[in-house]
């Protein structure tokens, strides 16, 4: 099928046009746009209908999309009825959304800011965070691209593919690792910042804490507790890097 790389390339910013109304579904149907392209001139009809069930309602993972992605592209092209193509995309909502959520929120992102914040502990400064962000980014990246291909070769039988490969066992697994890693930072972290020459940057830590708790008690729903957590962490590392 033509037009994987730049499916793969859209479905990066698949949240991109995210609404109410349709979640996710717009940002899918513009990276299923490039799969679904060969059946405009053979099936101009079946083209539109296609194309438009692609940007219908969703709502998983965004990293792990393209498994519905790939498995509802390759059923239009095997003439699978457009009802049971829906029910398909349905179906793999919840447990697309509990196993990206438990892999990448529950465990990869703890782990990484755990290195992130043990780095900066440590004086590896900017390259340190640097390294720290590439390496998720990449991790994600392949995950995109192993979820899309995984997809588009196994079709209505995706759910299958998922309960035998290797995502589950990580899921499931990666919990104590996570744990882990935060459990050794929390040490490293706390005796860079009550070292003596770190008065300022715990100052700056407490303050940026009550600041967080603040505005999540009384900033409104869009300031929830990861924006916060995330904009003020990001301050307390770029001061205590930069100040003298």
């Amino acid at each position: 099928m033509k037009g994987k790389g730049r499916a793969l390339v859209r479905l990066l910013a698949v949240q991109g046009a995210w609404s109410y109304e349709r979640m996710t579904g717009v940002g899918m149907g513009f990276a299923a746009e490039p799969l679904l392209r060969a059946l405009e001139s053979d099936e101009p009809e079946h083209h539109r209908e296609a194309t438009a069930r692609a940007a219908e309602f969703f709502n998983c993972h965004p990293y792990l999309a393209g498994l519905a992605l790939g498995a509802s592209a390759r059923a239009e092209y095997e003439g699978v009825p457009g009802a049971q193509i829906r029910r398909l995309r349905t179906a793999l909502c919840s447990p697309l959304g509990a196993l990206g959520d438990q892999f990448f929120w529950a465990g990869l992102v703890p782990i990484m800011m755990s290195l992130a914040l043990v780095g900066v502990a440590l004086g590896a400064g900017a390259v340190g965070l640097a390294t720290v962000v590439i390496g998720y980014n990449v991790a994600r990246l392949l995950v995109t691209r192993w979820a899309l291909w995984t997809g588009l070769e196994t079709g209505m039988q995706v759910g299958t593919a998922i309960s035998a490969s290797w995502l589950p066992r990580a899921a499931a697994r990666i919990a104590a690792p996570a744990g882990l890693v935060a459990g050794l930072a929390v040490p490293v972290v706390g005796a860079w910042l009550l070292s003596p020459v770190a008065g300022p940057r715990l100052a700056v830590t407490l303050l940026a804490a009550g600041a967080t708790l603040a505005l999540v008690r009384w900033g409104g729903a869009r300031w929830t507790s990861l924006r916060v957590g995330l904009v003020f962490a990001l301050v307390v590392l770029l001061w205590t890097r930069f100040a003298p």
